[in-house]
C-alpha cells in the first residue's frame, strides 16, 4: 500500500518487459511508489507533466527521441524532478550530455535491483551521484579504467566480477576484510564508480569483449 511520504516514481523505457521489471523491484521496495510508466519520449513528456514524479529512471534511447532531450523536458515542466539516467551503454559522451541536461545519477540497466532502489533514495533526498569529477576520472581512464590501479586493487576487481563478497576475497587473498575494504573504497574512486555492483557490471561487460585481469 502506498504512503503518502512515498518517493514517487516515473519510469521511462522503450522496452515493456524491462519497464515493467524495474517497476516490479521500485513497487516491492518500502517508501517508494511507481507512479507512471512512459514508453517514448513523447509520452514520458505529456505523463512527466501530469504527474510531477519525484525521480524519473530515464532510457537514453527512446524510439522517437533521447532520454536526454525527456530529462531537459522535465527541468522546465516538473524542475523539481530529479533524473537518473539507466542505460545499457557505457558511454563517456552520454555521461557528459547526460550530466550537462541535469542529470543526478548515472546507472547501467545490469546492475542488480537493490542498488537501483538506493539510487532512488539518494536521489530523492538531495545526493548527486553523478559530478564533474566522475566524467573527468573515467575520460581519463577511457581506455582502461584498471590502468592506475594496483595489481592488489585489479585482482579485487576480478574477484568482485566472479562474485565473491568482501569476507570471500579476503580469504582468496590471504588478507582481512578491512584490507579488503580499503582497496575496494581506492579502486572505485580510481574507476569513477560509486559502487562495487558497478565494479560487477563493468567487469561483466568487459569480459564479454575480451577483458582479463592479472589475478
Amino acid at each position: 500500500m502506498a504512503g503518502s511520504d512515498d518517493i514517487r516514481v516515473m519510469i521511462i523505457d522503450d522496452h515493456e518487459v524491462v519497464r515493467r521489471g524495474i517497476a516490479e523491484v521500485v513497487d516491492r521496495s518500502d517508501g517508494l511508489t511507481v507512479v507512471a510508466e512512459a514508453g517514448t519520449a513523447a509520452e514520458a513528456k505529456s505523463r512527466g507533466n501530469l504527474v510531477h514524479p519525484d525521480v524519473a529512471l530515464v532510457d537514453l534511447r527512446l524510439p522517437d527521441g533521447t532520454g536526454i532531450d525527456v530529462i531537459r523536458s522535465f527541468s522546465e515542466v516538473s524542475p523539481h524532478t530529479k533524473s537518473i539516467v539507466l542505460t545499457s551503454f557505457d558511454d563517456n559522451d552520454a555521461l557528459q550530455e547526460a550530466l550537462e541536461a541535469g542529470a543526478r545519477a548515472y546507472l547501467l540497466k545490469s546492475v542488480r535491483g537493490t542498488e537501483i532502489t538506493e539510487t532512488i533514495r539518494a536521489v530523492a533526498s538531495g545526493r548527486i551521484l553523478l559530478d564533474e569529477g566522475m566524467v573527468d576520472r573515467r575520460r581519463a581512464g577511457q581506455d582502461d579504467p584498471t590502468s592506475r590501479l594496483t595489481p592488489a586493487e585489479k585482482r579485487v576487481v576480478a574477484l568482485i566480477g566472479d562474485g565473491l563478497s568482501n569476507k570471500e576475497i579476503g580469504e582468496t587473498l590471504g588478507v582481512a576484510e578491512k584490507t579488503v575494504k580499503n582497496h575496494i573504497t581506492s579502486l572505485l574512486s580510481k574507476m569513477g564508480f560509486q559502487r562495487r555492483t558497478q565494479v560487477a557490471a563493468w567487469v561483466a561487460t568487459q569480459r564479454a569483449s575480451g577483458w582479463r585481469a592479472h589475478h
